[in-house]
């Protein structure tokens, strides 16, 4: 068969009005399936930006660690950052090189102080004994700390460890030396003998404990005063709300593994925190969805009331250099429905 424009009645050919008309059929059914194709394209949902969560070498923290190990979440979605002090990620979390980090609550106010905007979306741990000042053998309590070099990391949960020991000891900040470093260098300040007594946590207070230092304080006489938190950025906490909530189902589901098969568990988290890893968790409470709950949610939401004691407390020891407002920190929409 051939196609003709001539107009003649040979049955063999096709006139060119209806060759002219499958042609346009032709191009139409083209023109359907490409702007199908395009509609498709366009109904598809974009792809959420990478969420990226600082933290430093905590316990408390190691939940985050083992759900990635466990596969509950991956790098395509939700990247762990690792840095060597809270003083970096509190850094991070200000210049925008990172959407989320896990803070203790008092470095979460100092940030807000200074503009940026935060919302706590999970209540990660409360230290109940985690936190504590240790010393050589030759000194026997707090009192004998006048004249000694103290350690101590320049951020908040220092400052508020170091304020309540010179409380219970009678002493001023003037009595002692105080050495700045941070968490990174505590042990190797302790073994070169740059320092006396030092505040720390674990995975250093094991260390040092192996290297003969003695607790003279801990966190349990402070109660309330040191939680450790995820927060997000408020420019980030919508955009990344697939990834949150990934996030935090991850982390519940990673304490329950720790409750069901503590040796794997043990096993997966001892690259970062060292040997006897599950031994490092003494002194510290994880609270499930529901003491979330009743922290983060409802019309008077618990951490509202322990942020605002707090930042009362900094700024009377000049820890915050002016009031903050913590009426919105609490966010709960992204914890999980489900009981964990």
């Amino acid at each position: 068969m051939v196609f003709s424009c001539s107009g003649n009645d040979d049955p063999e050919t096709i006139p060119c009005s209806d060759h002219q008309a499958q042609l346009s059929r032709v191009r139409f059914g083209f023109i359907v399936i490409i702007l199908f194709m395009l509609a498709f394209a366009g109904c598809s949902k974009p792809k959420e930006p990478l969420l990226r969560v600082a933290t430093n070498v905590w316990p408390g923290y190691e939940t985050l660690y083992l759900a990635r190990s466990l596969g509950y979440y991956d790098d395509r979605q939700i990247r762990l950052v690792e840095m060597p002090s809270s003083s970096l990620v509190s850094k991070s979390l200000r210049n925008g090189a990172v959407e989320a980090g896990c803070l203790t609550l008092d470095e979460t106010l100092s940030l807000m102080q200074d503009g940026v905007d935060l919302r706590v979306v999970l209540i990660m741990d409360i230290s109940r004994g985690a936190d504590v000042v240790m010393a050589r053998s030759g000194i026997a309590d707090l009192k004998a700390l006048r004249g000694k070099r103290v350690g101590v990391e320049n951020a908040a949960v220092g400052a508020i460890m170091l304020d309540a020991v010179l409380e219970a000891a009678g002493l001023l900040a003037k009595d002692i030396t105080i050495v700045p470093l941070t968490v990174d260098e505590h042990y190797a300040a302790y073994s070169a003998k740059k320092i006396d007594a030092i505040v720390t946590f674990d995975p250093v207070r094991t260390q040092l404990l192996k290297a003969g230092a003695h607790v003279l304080f801990d966190s349990s006489r402070v109660p309330g005063r040191i939680i450790d938190v995820l927060v997000v950025r408020g420019d980030a906490a919508a955009a990344r709300g697939q990834a949150l909530r990934q996030l935090l189902r991850g982390h519940f589901r990673a304490v329950q593994y720790m409750n069901d098969q503590p040796r794997d568990a043990e096993k997966r988290m001892e690259p970062r925190l060292g040997g006897g890893a599950l031994e490092q968790f003494s002194g510290i409470f994880l609270p499930g969805v529901q003491e979330n709950r009743a922290f983060l949610a409802g019309t008077s939401p618990g951490l509202i009331r322990t942020a605002q004691d707090l930042a009362d407390l900094m700024l009377r020891r000049s820890l915050l250099q002016r009031s903050v407002a913590a009426d919105h920190i609490a966010d709960p929409d992204n914890l999980p429905v489900e009981r964990q």
